[in-house]
This record gives structure tokens, sequence and C-alpha cells, in this order.
């Protein structure tokens, strides 16, 4: 009965054992599956680095099929450099921890290196701790360093930038900075980039925080980016600068975290500044000039008033001489009449005054007639005497438009007197004409037109060129100035195309003051 049941045991532990063979038979496959299935080296090597075993992957990094790297000393690929650091670790490493990383550079079959990150275990005898062999996993992080590469060069960059880089969250705390920004918010240039603790409203100006606030963060939100001027606040005041804020958006981006890089544009606004205050100059002495050539004009002016004055006092006179006890009430009339006289010769005086007098470019909303009336009163005595025509029909539905009034009237007043000599002596040049119109829902058009011989082809391009004259006696000011003065003004000066009919035409535009119901849409 024994022996039966002995081996019935037997049996039964054969079954198991092949049972257990077999499954261990089906997870070595598995695992073998795993290895040449996955995307990562995986590798086995001697303790002198040689290849043991290399699974399919090494087809797809390096370009070897595994079988040839078998009995190849992986430090013979190693870079250099790579190996030098990676001898020179401490033997705790491998005799003590047995597992340990390395980021280094391989060499693939056809000669360029690979960035590889490689997981390694040692495997040691018990008994004798003599080292067994070395099992690797090793993935291809290429990408991942020349990324990280290239985000250290553009942080040395933006940390070297004389620019003002601040990163904001959405709390608008600034929690880093580069070295400009924490130098000019007296923060030591030496603190680290994240020690800045302030807020925007610490930084920029009252007005470009407003601005910040209520139409940059919109745009950004919307738009992903915006740039424009704002003023940040500095030791000695504010400082100009050109602002582009960028939001930052893509993987593991914070959705609500800005950049905001601020230049210095103090120089640069000081020298338009400046560019301006030599503009006003020559304006000014291009406006005296003008009054110069019409000092006929202006005689005329003052003589048609004081005649006037001469002749209403004469007459009163000779009443009195003719009849000493006649009414003062008599004398009503014509001291009425001197009074009119008096204040028409006192309107021209402030009118030649503010128009030679030396000023700022203000634009603000003017009427348009207005200003043509007055450029060409102060034309007319010149026409009168040329015996040319000049005319203006502006519609009366026309908006007011943004200008100075008096750079617009020295603009208006080049332009008639250019016109003007452009019809001396040509045969049918009797008639100039200033014309109006709307070009746009913001824009006005004013031309001036003559029948003259016309600007030549080739001197178009140089019209407004300063000291280009088309006269031999002319100084080449007039239209460089009115060209400058209505780019002050925010609107542009042109020359238009030739229609065949003759003459030369001359077109400013000028921004038209907004409607109040502009802006508004219906529900």
């Amino acid at each position: 009965m024994a022996e039966p049941r002995t081996r019935a045991r037997l049996v039964a532990r054969i079954a198991a054992l092949e049972a257990e063979n077999a499954r261990l038979a089906e997870q070595k496959r598995h695992y073998q599956w795993l290895a040449e299935s996955t995307t990562d080296l995986i590798s086995r090597h001697a303790r002198d680095g040689t290849f043991l075993y290399a699974s399919r992957a090494a087809r797809d990094l390096l370009g070897y099929e595994p079988e040839e790297l078998i009995g190849v000393s992986a430090y013979d690929l190693f870079h250099p450099a790579d190996l030098k650091d990676l001898l020179n670790k401490s033997p705790r490493i491998y005799h003590h921890d047995g597992f340990y990383q390395q980021t280094y550079r391989f060499r693939a079959k056809d000669g360029h290196y690979v960035w590889f990150e490689t997981t390694s275990r040692t495997r040691r005898d018990p008994a004798s701790g003599e080292l067994v062999d070395i099992l690797c996993v090793s993935r291809d992080v290429t990408r991942r360093i020349r990324a990280e590469a290239n985000r250290e060069r553009l942080a040395r960059v933006v940390e070297s930038t004389t620019d003002y880089v601040l990163f904001v969250d959405g709390e608008e705390r600034i929690f880093s900075s580069n070295e400009a920004a924490r130098r000019l918010l007296t923060r030591p240039s030496s603190a680290p980039r994240d020690s800045i603790d302030m807020h925007l409203d610490q930084v920029y100006t009252p007005e470009s925080l407003a601005v910040l606030r209520e139409i940059v963060l919109p745009a950004v939100a919307r738009y992903g980016s915006w740039s424009g001027e704002l003023a940040i606040r500095g030791p000695r005041g504010p400082v100009p600068v050109l602002s582009v804020v960028l939001a930052h958006r893509g993987p593991g981006a914070e959705p609500d975290h800005l950049s905001l890089l601020n230049r210095d544009i103090s120089l640069r606004k000081a020298a338009e500044a400046q560019a301006r205050r030599h503009q006003e100059q020559i304006a000014h002495a291009n406006r005296l000039a003008t009054t110069g050539e019409m000092a006929s004009n202006i005689a005329h002016e003052l003589n048609q008033p004081l005649a006037a004055i001469a002749n209403y006092t004469s007459g009163a006179l000779m009443g009195l001489e003719a009849a000493p006890d006649r009414p003062a009430d008599d004398l009503r009339l014509p001291l009425t009449r001197i009074r009119e006289q008096v204040e028409r010769l006192a309107e021209r005086l402030r009118h030649i005054r503010t128009f030679v007098r030396k000023g700022q470019t203000r634009p603000r909303p003017v009427a348009l007639l207005t200003v043509v009336d007055a450029a060409c009163r102060l034309c007319a005595w010149q026409y009168q005497q040329a015996g040319v025509t000049l005319e203006h029909a502006l519609p009366e539905t026309l908006p007011r438009v943004i200008a100075d009034p008096i750079g617009l009237e020295q603009v208006l007043v080049n332009l008639l007197l250019n016109a003007l000599e452009a019809s001396r002596g040509h045969p049918g040049a009797d008639q100039v004409l200033i014309h109006a119109r709307r070009s746009g829902p913001r824009e006005v058009i004013v031309t001036v037109s003559d029948r003259g011989p016309g600007v030549p082809e080739a001197q178009r391009e140089r019209i407004f060129t300063p000291f280009h004259s088309g006269r031999p006696e002319g100084l080449g000011m007039g239209l460089a100035i009115s060209h400058s003065l209505m780019e002050a003004m925010g609107g542009r000066l042109a020359l238009a195309q030739a229609d065949g009919s003759g003459g030369a035409t001359f077109a400013g535009t000028l921004q038209a003051e907004p409607s109040p119901t502009a802006s508004v849409r219906p529900a």
C-alpha cells in the first residue's frame, strides 16, 4: 500500500514541478516580450561594461542590431567627457547601493551622439560578493536635454538683457524677475530671480496700472499678447517703457500667469520731444517767412478798417462843423460804424498775432470751415493782385476734425501760396479750389487744386523733401513743414495722382471727431 501512495505523491510532485516550470517559462516569455517591445533599451553588461544582452530598441535608438552589440564594451561608446564623470563616481554607488542613474551621451552607429538617461542595477554573488552583471534600462532623452538647454539659454538671455522682465501670477504678484528689473525696483541685483515680492501696483504708475487692468489684461486673455507704451515707477521718477505682455500657454503653463517685457524708451522719448521742439521752431520760422510774403495782404487787412474809420470820423466832424448844435444822437450811427471797424481791426490783428506766435501743436476738435475761411482771408489780397479766383465749397454736414487750428491754417496757407505761384503766368490757370469730403467713418480729406503746369513726374517722389523747391527763389521748406505738421496732428499730406486735366492737387487727410452715437449698437 505504501508503494502506490509514494508513487502517487511522486507523480503529483512531478506534475507540480512541470506546472511551475511551465509558469516560469510563460513568465520568462512575457518578460522577454516586454523587454523586446519597450521603446527603452534594456541591456545586461559584464563588469567591464561588455554587452551581454541588448533589446530590439537598440535598432531604433542607436542603429545597431542587438547582435552587433554583444561583446562590445559600452564604455567604448560613451562620449569621452561623460565616461570620465561615470568612472569618477564613488565606489559606494556600485558596491553598496547597487542602484544608480546616469545621463550621458552614447554614440550611435552612424557616429552621432544620443543623450541617454540610464537606470542601472548591479547584481552580486550573495556568497562571494563578486559582481555578476549590470542590468540597465536606457531612455532617449535627447529632446528633453535640448529643450532644457534652450530654456537655460533663454533664461540667461532674459537675466542679462537690459529690458525689465517681470513674471506675474493671477493675483498681480510678481513671482520672478530679471536683474535689470530688480535693479530698477531697488532690489539687490544678486538676489534670486524669485525673491522679489511686489505687486503690479508697486511697479507701474497709477495711469499705466489703470491701462493694464482695463485694457491690457482683457486683451491678453482674449488674444494672448499685447504691446504698447506704459510707465514704470523708477527711483528718479516714471520711466516710459515699450511693454509686451504675453500669456503663458502650453503644457504645464498656469493659465493666469503673464510675462511682461518692458524696454526703456526714455532716450527715444527725449529725442522725439527734441524733434518736436525743433519742428515747432522751424514751423514758427516758416510762419514768419509766410507773414513776410503776405505783408501786402496784412497791410490791406489793416488799411480797409482804418480807411472806414477815417471816413466815418471825417463825416461826423463835417456834420458837427456844419451844425454845431445838432443833437448828440445824430452821432450814434457813425460811432457805431467806427466801433464795428475797430472790432474788425482788433480781430484781424489777433488773428495775425496768433498765426505768427510760437507755440506747441495741440490737436483738438475744430470746425474745418472756420480754419479754411481764416486761411483764405490771409491769402485773399495776393489772389486779388494776381487775378486768380480762390473758391471753397465745403459740405455743411462735415464733422469737426482733430487738428491744431494754427498748424492746419499754416498747412492750408502754404498750399494756397504754392497753388498761386503755380498759377501765375500759366494760361488758363485762373482758379484755385478747396474741397473737402468724408473718406471714411473717421476720416476727412481736404484738397487744394490748381490749374497750373502740375508737378513733373521726376519731382513727385521728392516733393516733400526739405530744401527741395520747384521755384528758383523758393526755400523748399513749405511742403516739408506742412507734411510734418499733418503727421503731428495724426493725419497725412500727399500729392494726388494726376488725372490728365493738368494742375496739381494736394490732399490732406485728418481724423474726424467721433460721433457721440458712433459706438452705440442696437440691442
